[in-house]
């Protein structure tokens, strides 16, 4: 479908009469954008069994403390991730592990920008991931509307196991996605907000062993 319609934008742009040539640079622009937006660069993952990846690509906006994160069933940690339309949209798997739950909620469609009127209300779909062999036990990550982002995307199942920095879903056109982990002394969060990152590369945070959290 985005090749589709950057073909067509082409199309459109090169058989647009020559004297009238804003109407194919705008085509033109057009069909740039949507290859761009659609774009799937391979990542290097970090081999390192103890941290948690970034699942999006943008700018951190908020870490915050919440009393009962869903699926997680208690004290938690969020970080929130603005993507922008210029950002790779791909969602990639924070940690290995094994879907346990896909939680989609209706709701509006608010500027993803105002984080926690968007992470509270916006149409959403939550991850659920069993991680047994990971200090983290389970996270949870929400892909969540924008503005202009309508469709989530989410290609997988209860019962999928991923690993670490794989490819599980995108949001299209500008969203959030959020990182949920249990509270925890040994989890050091590497990132604050205003931090760039990128999905399956950049390392949110990384498990302490315990004698060095004493």
């Amino acid at each position: 479908m985005p090749l589709a319609l950057a073909a067509l934008a082409g199309l459109l742009a090169w058989l647009w009469p020559a004297g009238v040539p804003w109407p194919q640079i705008v085509l033109g622009v057009l069909g740039v954008g949507v290859v761009l937006f659609f774009r799937d660069p391979e990542r290097a993952v970090p081999d390192e069994p103890n941290a948690l990846l970034a699942p999006a690509d943008g700018q951190v906006t908020d870490i915050l403390e919440v009393d009962d994160a869903p699926f997680l069933e208690g004290a938690a940690i969020r970080i929130g991730i603005f993507l922008s339309i210029f950002d790779v949209h791909i969602n990639r798997a924070p940690c290995a592990g094994r879907v346990e739950n896909i939680d989609r909620q209706p709701g509006r469609c608010i500027n993803a920008m105002k984080y926690q009127d968007a992470s509270r209300w916006n149409r959403a779909c939550g991850v659920g991931m069993d991680c047994p062999d990971h200090p983290a036990g389970r996270v949870l990550v929400k892909q969540i509307t924008g503005a202009i982002a309508r469709r989530i995307v989410t290609a997988v199942a209860p019962g999928d196991a991923l690993a670490a920095g794989q490819r599980f879903g995108m949001i299209k056109f500008g969203s959030r996605t959020e990182l949920y982990l249990l509270r925890d002394p040994r989890a050091r969060i590497l990132v604050r907000p205003g931090d760039v990152v990128r999905a399956g590369r950049t390392i949110l945070v990384r498990y302490e062993a315990p004698d060095q959290t004493a």
